[in-house]
């Protein structure tokens, strides 16, 4: 199939999904063209049919803002001719699957018609789509998609109730790239030089937004450092990361932090970890979790959103209420308590990461778009 992804190309998990997504059906034989502002952050390997296409905003001066979706919808109609395009598949609904439309509409009326799936991955239906102003065009591109997915139950849950859709959405979780890794692989040598003296490594990945609730993170594990020696990693950036720094600086813990900001090969970094933290406010699926389970690394975390959906309680790890700080600190204490307990634990977060390999989801999007070009 001649396929054509949508995608922020962004740290973020509807991007990292999309790319992931792509160079899988392209290892598979695929044609995979990424349409996008920029070139995704997980493309930085090319196979021999895989093609990135830039959607290129020009500096016009009678716009204060340049109009993306316009100038995506004619990107999408140019590839889609020239690349001879069988099905769209565009991730996070603004402005991917009303810009899809208009192209759909645009190829309809030269005579081609192309199938556009959308997948709704979180915040564009549960921050930015419950915004009054966008709901309407939400409301409509996701009713005239040709088919819509959701990363979670729970997600389509919330699109079911907060939005006027008539289509059908089929839940297609989120995943990760096992291969034929039997078990997960630890840098040993970057793990001394993290913990020299043995001490356990707690770790957090995220875009360090309010939603993540940072501070709890750095409490929980205060909490922790109180009882064992213990090591924090902070991965990511954004607006509160600052304000982490600070919280530790007050509490004396800068001895035992490291914060690694951006990091590409953040597989090696949760690889060292032995217990990985969790506790937002919501997560339509929680891929940072995952992502964490399948490196083998247990997880305490809130049971909001999806996250119950993959994290297993007391078995990947453990849920608590969002801001429990008190009961997180004693699950991974638990958890934390001897090697033997651990080792149980970093071998079932594993076990449960394996049920979303990319080998038991990836038929299921072929299966979709089958269907579709079979429709029509």
């Amino acid at each position: 199939m001649n396929i054509g992804i949508v995608c922020y190309p962004t740290f973020g998990g509807s991007g990292v999904v999309a790319t992931e997504l792509g160079k899988a059906l392209a290892a598979k034989g695929h044609q995979i063209h990424f349409i996008s502002y920029q070139q995704p952050v997980r493309l930085d390997t090319f196979l021999e049919n895989i093609h990135y296409h830039e959607v290129s905003v020009s500096d016009y001066p009678l716009f204060d803002y340049q109009p993306y979706e316009l100038v995506l919808s004619s990107k999408l109609v140019d590839v889609a001719k020239h690349e001879n395009l069988d099905i769209l598949h565009v991730h996070y609904a603004i402005p991917h699957a009303s810009a899809a439309y208009m192209a759909q509409r645009i190829l309809e009326s030269e005579g081609i018609y192309i199938p556009f799936i959308t997948t709704l991955h979180g915040t564009d239906i549960t921050l930015v789509g419950r915004d009054s102003s966008f709901e309407p065009v939400i409301t409509f591109a996701i009713n005239q998609s040709d088919a819509v997915t959701a990363v979670s139950e729970s997600l389509k849950q919330d699109t079911l109730n907060h939005f006027k859709v008539t289509s059908k959405i089929e839940v297609i979780p989120n995943f990760v790239c096992l291969g034929s890794c039997e078990d997960p692989v630890v840098d040993t040598e970057l793990k001394e030089h993290m913990a020299p003296n043995g001490e356990k490594i707690l770790a957090h990945v995220s875009n360090f937004r309010k939603v993540k609730r940072i501070p709890d993170v750095i409490e929980v594990f205060e909490k922790v450092r109180e009882k064992i020696p213990a090591k924090l990693m902070l991965v990511g950036d954004g607006p509160e990361r600052h304000q982490a720094e600070v919280m530790c600086r007050e509490k004396g813990l800068t001895d035992d932090l490291y914060i690694l900001g951006k990091v590409q090969d953040t597989e090696r970094v949760l690889g060292i970890a032995d217990l990985f933290l969790l506790p937002s406010e919501f997560e339509s699926f929680g891929l940072a979790a995952l992502e964490a389970m399948s490196a083998g690394v247990p997880v305490i975390s809130s049971n909001t959103g999806g996250i119950p959906e993959v994290n297993k309680n007391g078995f990947s790890g453990y849920l608590s209420d969002v801001g429990d700080v008190d009961t997180m600190a004693k699950n991974a204490l638990h958890i934390l308590k001897d090697d033997q307990t651990l080792s149980q634990f970093k071998l079932q977060a594993f076990e449960q990461a394996k049920k979303f390999d990319i080998s038991k989801i990836l038929p299921r999007y072929e299966e979709l778009y089958q269907k579709l070009l079979n429709r029509h």
